[in-house]
């Protein structure tokens, strides 16, 4: 028998089918690659601080002094947050008849008297009784049954996201425990003809993904000083915690100053009422840590490490957000760094093609 050649388009219908059932199944198994990706990061940011302790003791023991430092760094931490955080609610509950008294008072009364606008009173005991309502509405436990369905599906989602906590940790383990190896596996999979040029591309990007998160790395750090010595001169009283989480969260361009102006706002009101001064006080001091960010902080301790304009630094976190919400925006410089190294690289190869340099011309009306 003569082997007849298989038709064009049976082949590119066959690649397609398997192209779609590849991303079928990627998208069914999104809860279980989640934590392996996941877990790859976190091995990649911590394998620098591991490849150097190592140097002096077994890797898998300096794997686990990086684990014992973090998990030690969180209980402390905690330690002081959650009582401090307690102490605040407590105070801020306790403060919460003079603001519906601010509210009913001044605000409603403005409305009241130059606009068309009537806002409801607000009253303290209304609040449980409109909190009641509220739960009967949206949720309907018509009887035992309904609420104990319920508290069996709440537990099975908290379990599920108890096992990934701690499969994380694990997964992380082995991916820092076994990364050499696993690197030159890669490397040797690379065809020779490609190798050299393929390395030296990702060397470049480690470079600059770890130049940039270093940087970033120390920018939260200053910022966050920054941000909660302000507010601890000021005196509010989570000042330190506001300021230090705005510093985190800054790693995500113009969120960290966003959520901790609101947060130093709302516990300023709570704190001092409607004093013009303090609040006053708290605004300048946003704007003077975003200045420093933006003026000094980013330019010295980053640079050019990303590339990118500010345009495009808010594009790239914009369409972040777009595509993949929080999630992405927290990855979209990182990637955006990446991705400029390989337009810079394309666009070095496009230079070096005989289209550019004029000596073969492309014909889009199909002329000769």
């Amino acid at each position: 028998m003569i082997n007849q050649p298989i038709d064009p388009f049976f082949r590119r219908l066959f690649i397609v089918i398997v192209l779609v059932m590849i991303f079928v199944l990627l998208h069914l198994m999104m809860p279980v690659i989640v934590p392996f990706v996941v877990a790859f990061v976190l091995a990649y940011l911590f394998n620098p601080l591991v490849k150097h302790l190592s140097k002096y003791v077994k890797r898998w023991i300096a794997i686990i002094v990086v684990y014992a430092t973090i998990t030690l760094g969180m209980v402390l931490l905690l330690w002081w947050l959650i009582p401090t955080l307690w102490y605040q609610l407590q105070a801020a509950w306790e403060y919460l008849p003079q603001v519906l008294n601010w509210y009913n008072q001044v605000v409603r009364e403005w409305f009241v008297g130059n606009t068309r606008i009537r806002l409801p009173p607000l009253e303290a005991k209304g609040f449980s009784e409109t909190l009641v309502e509220y739960m009967q509405a949206h949720y309907k436990f018509s009887d035992a049954s309904t609420v104990m369905t319920q508290l069996l599906s709440s537990s099975m989602n908290f379990i599920n996201s108890a096992g990934l906590i701690v499969l994380v940790p694990i997964l992380t383990f082995y991916f820092l425990f076994n990364w050499d190896k696993r690197l030159y596996t890669w490397k040797m999979a690379i065809p020779n003809a490609y190798s050299k040029k393929v390395i030296g591309i990702a060397q470049e990007c480690d470079r600059a993904l770890m130049a940039f998160i270093k940087g970033q790395l120390l920018v939260m750090v200053l910022l966050g000083i920054i941000y909660a010595v302000q507010l601890q001169l000021i005196g509010l009283e989570l000042g330190l915690i506001i300021g230090m989480g705005a510093g985190i969260a800054s790693f995500v361009p113009y969120l960290g100053f966003g959520l901790g102006f609101i947060a130093a706002i709302i516990a300023g009101l709570f704190q001092f009422g409607l004093d013009w001064l303090h609040l006053s006080l708290i605004v300048g001091a946003f704007l003077i840590g975003q200045a420093a960010e933006g003026y000094v902080l980013q330019p010295l301790l980053l640079g050019d490490k990303i590339g990118l304009s500010p345009l495009w630094v808010i594009f790239a976190v914009l369409a972040g957000a777009s595509l993949l919400g929080f999630v992405g925006m927290l990855i979209a410089l990182p990637v955006s760094a990446v991705l400029n190294v390989l337009f810079r690289h394309l666009y070095t190869y496009y230079q070096a093609t005989d289209f550019y340099k004029g000596r073969k011309q492309l014909d889009l009306f199909g002329k000769k």
